[in-house]
């Protein structure tokens, strides 16, 4: 992730800031030049976009399906200095969880993360607008890695596989009839209640795992929609065993080793989690999430224009300074190499304020070779690429 900008009076942003606190100008992500735009009204304005700090009542909509505007959203904005071109937000703006802009021309009414959408929480309750803002938030960043790799991105409406998101609830009237967050073909499925912190928390303790996030699992099942894509449909099945291992062993019967069992012991020294040794196609995912975690967290240290040089480090082997972009680089070993004293620098900080490593993960030469062979898979370029032809590159 990058650092933003305000173009009005250069106030540094968060990427989902919807206003300038210090100018007032709105503000809306355009994906296809990778920028926070300031913004001023292209004409008279019905409403002005929600801020997600302070979220008005949101209109209701039926839980069966995405919002569909009735009619092209008619409020159009223009970038600040003024240009040519005219914008207007996507129609989830309304809800509070999206600042993504769409192009004025457009027909187009959600944004190039919002139509990838398919079931949505029942806004009808209030704790289900909460826990939606927290599960767009991390799907809006995860997209803002993928265009940013440039990744194959259709619809639906492109390919019967292409990306689909339901967010599911619970059943109110069956206790065991819980969603479980997953991905099957394309659609991946997310549990609404992994946005409620505390339950959260008590998977994350009752499955014994170092760390759960709502973009960790963003991340995660993009990885097996991304193995269809990368591996499966380019035939490169031969090249992925070769580093995960053999796929066409028995998925199910892995997993109930894995929950009966447990990893083995040596896990560590061939995986980056436990979790990773119960099939190849987690072993990839699980390692696919890391890839991400890394280069866009590594993009951010370069924003800062960071540079770890520990004090009593007499040996220099965690010097680094991150002057590379993480999203464009040949070289996986210069990211690994800036990663490792970023990532122990990260840990030691977070050590400091009482709270758990930010990374609590091992790197062995094993997973180093995976993380790898992953960089070497995004780097091909595939196609079709569509959503625009990811948002136009993502821009640089």
């Amino acid at each position: 992730m990058r650092l933003f900008k305000c173009a009005v009076c250069a106030q540094l942003l968060y990427f989902e800031n919807t206003r300038c606190e210090k100018c007032g100008h709105v503000l809306g992500y355009e994906p296809g030049q990778n920028r926070l735009l300031a913004l001023d009204p292209h004409e008279p304005q019905d409403t002005a976009p929600q801020d997600r700090n302070s979220p008005k009542s949101p209109p209701q909509a039926p839980e069966s399906q995405q919002p569909s505007p009735a009619e092209p959203l008619a409020n159009l904005w223009r970038e600040v200095p003024a240009s040519d071109a005219t914008y207007k937000f996507c129609f989830n703006s309304k809800f509070g969880i999206c600042n993504w802009l769409v192009d004025g021309t457009s027909s187009e009414n959600f944004c190039v993360a919002c139509r990838h959408n398919g079931i949505i929480p029942d806004l009808s309750q209030s704790q289900n607008v909460a826990n939606w803002q927290k599960i767009e938030a991390a799907k809006h960043r995860l997209f803002y890695t993928l265009l940013r790799l440039n990744l194959p991105l259709q619809t639906r409406a492109e390919n019967p596989e292409g990306l689909l998101f339901n967010f599911l609830a619970d059943s109110p009237f069956d206790t065991n009839a819980r969603v479980m967050t997953g991905h099957d073909s394309g659609l991946i499925t997310l549990a609404i209640t992994e946005a409620d912190d505390v339950e959260r928390e008590r998977r994350r303790s009752l499955m014994g795992e170092p760390y759960r996030t709502l973009l960790g699992h963003f991340r995660h099942e993009v990885g097996h929609y991304f193995w269809d894509r990368l591996v499966r449909d380019r035939d490169g099945q031969d090249a992925f065993r070769a580093v995960f291992g053999d796929d066409s062993r028995n998925y199910q019967e892995g997993l109930q080793i894995y929950y009966s069992q447990g990893a083995p012991q040596d896990w560590q020294d061939h995986f980056v989690s436990a979790y990773a040794t119960s099939h190849p196609w987690e072993d990839f995912a699980e390692t696919w999430a890391h890839y991400l975690h890394i280069v866009d967290t590594m993009e951010m240290a370069r924003a800062f224009n960071l540079h770890v040089e520990p004090r009593i480090d007499d040996s220099g082997q965690l010097e680094a300074t991150i002057d590379f972009n993480s999203y464009k680089i040949a070289s996986f070993q210069i990211i690994v190499d800036g990663w490792l004293p970023v990532s122990f620098a990260m840990n030691n900080i977070n050590r400091c304020m009482g709270q758990p490593d930010l990374y609590p993960f091992i790197l062995s030469p094993a997973v180093i070779d995976k993380l790898a062979f992953i960089h070497e898979l995004v780097r091909e370029k595939p196609s079709p690429v569509s959503v625009e032809q990811a948002a136009e590159a993502a821009a640089n």
